[in-house]
């Protein structure tokens, strides 16, 4: 198995999330770290704390490692226009040296959107602009030199991003969410890795089975989509270890451990001894 960190950047200071990166850059064991993409914090009682944007702290982040990949699990797509997010890629994907991954997601938080005056859509909006988004996402990072595309979301017309990113033909892509109709079917048309969002190892294993199935219908080969999933770390090596395990039972190739705050390096060394054991 391989393994990631995640820091959510909320209630939380950038010096104490800097420091953990810092240390993580160092340890073999953590392949990738993450942030996450949204601008309230959440599943909080106290929605006034504050709150780092993801993208932002990602790319600070990149010139302060040198060895780490890394993304946002997941960004919600509809904060930003996805050519205006495939060009931020492109230029992280250069700043970092080809460290990217990209994570995305269709969007979910109605209360985080609708204070900002973001429409969020019905599930089918959603899923339709998600669809669209990844399209454009890959046509405007691949190698070729222009994309139109026309969609009910998107309209391009012979659009640009230039440069290109390092990887090619696009830093890979994480699509985010279990929906079993639309989301995996999307995972199974564009992703490299798909991200399970949940707790259950039973969920997961039937979410696996149906993007296998998706990808069967459109004619790709699932062993070209890697299975991730998150775990939380509540202080216990030994027990988040086990969870990552029996996520890897079930088919996972990658786990990204959550952190809890406060964020201190301490825990790293503790956490990778208890997780080399699986790799």
């Amino acid at each position: 198995m391989r393994f990631g960190f995640k820091t959510s950047p909320q209630n939380t200071t950038w010096d104490a999330v800097l420091e953990v990166w810092l240390a993580a850059d160092d340890i073999d064991v953590f392949e990738s770290g993450w942030t996450s993409d949204h601008f309230y914090p959440m599943r909080a009682a106290d929605l006034s704390g504050p709150r780092l944007e993801g993208w932002v702290t990602l790319a600070a982040l990149a010139q302060a490692t040198g060895r780490l990949r890394l993304g946002t699990l997941v960004t919600g797509i509809h904060y930003r226009h996805p050519a205006v997010l495939a060009n931020m890629a492109a230029t992280l994907d250069i700043v970092s040296g080809g460290r990217l991954e990209i994570g995305v997601g269709a969007g979910w938080n109605e209360q985080e959107s609708g204070a900002y005056g973001i429409e969020l859509g019905s599930p089918r909006q959603r899923s339709d602009r998600f669809e669209e988004a990844c399209a454009v996402l890959t046509g405007l990072l691949s190698p070729q030199e222009t994309t139109t595309f026309k969609g009910s979301y998107y309209e391009l017309a012979d659009a640009r991003c230039n440069p290109k990113p390092v990887q090619q033909p696009h830093p890979p892509i994480w699509v985010g969410g279990n929906g079993e109709k639309r989301t995996l079917r999307t995972a199974a048309r564009f992703a490299q890795y798909w991200s399970f969002d949940g707790e259950s190892t039973e969920q997961f294993g039937r979410a696996r089975d149906v993007l296998h199935q998706h990808c069967a219908d459109l004619g790709r080969d699932p062993a070209e989509i890697l299975l991730c999933s998150q775990v939380g770390f509540a202080g216990d090596p030994a027990a988040t270890a086990a969870a990552a395990a029996a996520f890897g039972a079930a088919g996972a190739d990658f786990v990204v451990v959550n952190l809890r705050r406060p964020f201190t390096p301490a825990v790293l060394e503790p956490l990778a001894t208890a997780l080399s054991e699986l790799s």
